[in-house]
């Protein structure tokens, strides 16, 4: 057996936990993904257990190291990489395993086993993946669509207004998450927030504190998103004072809210080319 890529650096005890996990890379729409489980780990408390070795998954020539440099000396010095943290939560409530990590770029189906011998040392039997992509919704829309691993699991989505996918093409490491997960008898969520393509340069709050009180919900613990939304409420009257003095982005969204009422969120898909304005917030938004 070679060298594992996955370095676990102590042991915690948990109790009946699941795996929540969130990538940086292509499915992170508005800083979502990866925003929701950093949230996590802040908010619960949770302490790192296990790294990722860098060089086992990751390479360097697509995303670089980073580094920081103050007056001709070397201060800091990073790569892609993740890491697992635990987090106890309240009496009777289930505890959290939380990998936060850039996306793999190598070994997806080495990375995944890794993953997976974790989890059973830990007892983990539910896996819940995080994605968020852009598409033809509003920024007030808070729509979350999801893919399960057997029918009861959706039942449960259902009730929190969770939308089946349906969808053929490029894939992420969730769908292998998805797919090797129930071959080595774990039960697989894979959730995705679904962002307004008209708005980028942003994290969307809002969509967040959506996200997180499905979470909660699914894994049985408390968590407060008082603070999400409002961070929401602040971004989004900045995202309202830019749309009242844009002409192009009044017209997307008057597109889409036509769109909207025609019916479903499905008819909302095919109403926008990609060719459309896009507007990045970093260039319009103000401090926080």
């Amino acid at each position: 057996m070679g060298e594992q890529g996955i370095h676990i650096e102590k042991i915690v005890e948990l109790g009946h936990p699941l795996l929540i996990a969130g990538f940086d890379g292509w499915g992170n729409a508005l800083n979502v993904s990866k925003s929701m489980v950093s949230y996590l780990v802040h908010c619960l408390k949770a302490e790192m257990f296990a790294r990722i070795k860098p060089d086992h998954f990751y390479r360097y020539d697509e995303d670089r190291p980073r580094v920081k440099i103050e007056d001709g000396f070397l201060k800091e010095f990073s790569t892609p990489g993740g890491a697992f943290y635990a987090a106890k939560t309240g009496l009777g409530e289930r505890d959290l395993v939380i990998l936060v990590a850039d996306e793999p770029h190598l070994r997806w189906f080495n990375f995944v086993d890794e993953v997976f011998t974790l989890c059973e040392q830990q007892g983990i039997k539910t896996i819940v993946t995080l994605g968020s992509m852009y598409d033809n919704v509003l920024h007030s829309d808070r729509i979350i669509s999801g893919i399960v691993s057997d029918p009861e699991l959706f039942s449960r989505l259902k009730k929190k207004n969770v939308i089946p996918i349906n969808y053929q093409g490029p894939s992420a490491i969730h769908s292998i998450i998805q797919s090797q997960g129930p071959k080595r008898g774990f039960h697989c969520i894979s959730l995705w927030c679904h962002c307004p393509f008209y708005l980028q340069g942003a994290i969307h709050f809002g969509l967040m504190a959506t996200l997180g009180n499905l979470l909660s919900y699914i894994g049985e613990f408390t968590l407060d998103t008082e603070t999400l939304e409002a961070s929401w409420q602040e971004v989004d009257k900045q995202i309202r004072e830019l749309v009242n003095s844009n002409p192009d982005i009044q017209t997307v969204i008057s597109e889409l809210r036509k769109a909207k009422v025609r019916g479903s969120w499905e008819s909302m898909k095919g109403s926008i080319k990609k060719s459309d304005k896009v507007i990045n917030l970093t260039d319009f938004l103000k401090p926080s």
